[in-house]
């Protein structure tokens, strides 16, 4: 692409299209619950519903968050179903549903069996060392 395209913009002015169509990196998306949770702020949410339902004035109380904010969150956690809100009057109630965290956990868990297998490993190997210092 070097010189021909040095060639192209010179005569055009522009660079080929083709420059821009290389491998990009995706952009992050809030449509899965593992891009979801990403956020400290979403976190911190799904933390203070752990407790049971609450209104989004009660989390703001909670989190020291602003309104808008804390509704925006609500809103991500609301699409990939690990909030549910029910109306009770002019309020808003949201409670958990951390069903929607299980492919996660278990995403998570084999990475915790894995470590534990290597400090249980290391763990066997300092007990031989210390038992063949004890024997010298």
């Amino acid at each position: 692409m070097g010189s021909r395209w040095l060639l192209l913009s010179r005569k055009t002015g522009h660079m080929p299209i083709s420059t821009y169509d290389g491998p990009v990196a995706r952009s992050s998306t809030t449509s899965d619950v593992f891009n979801a949770i990403g956020d400290v702020h979403r976190r911190e949410i799904l933390d203070a519903l752990m407790a049971g339902e609450k209104a989004v004035g009660a989390i703001v109380d909670d989190l020291s968050m602003s309104q808008p904010q804390v509704s925006k969150h609500l809103r991500v956690l609301s699409e990939v179903g690990l909030v549910r809100c029910r109306a009770d009057g002019r309020r808003r109630l949201y409670r958990l549903e951390p069903e929607r965290l299980r492919p996660m956990h278990d995403w998570v868990a084999k990475y915790e069996r894995a470590w534990n297998d290597r400090m249980d490993r290391m763990d066997d190997y300092l007990k031989e060392l210390q038992r063949q210092g004890e024997r010298q």
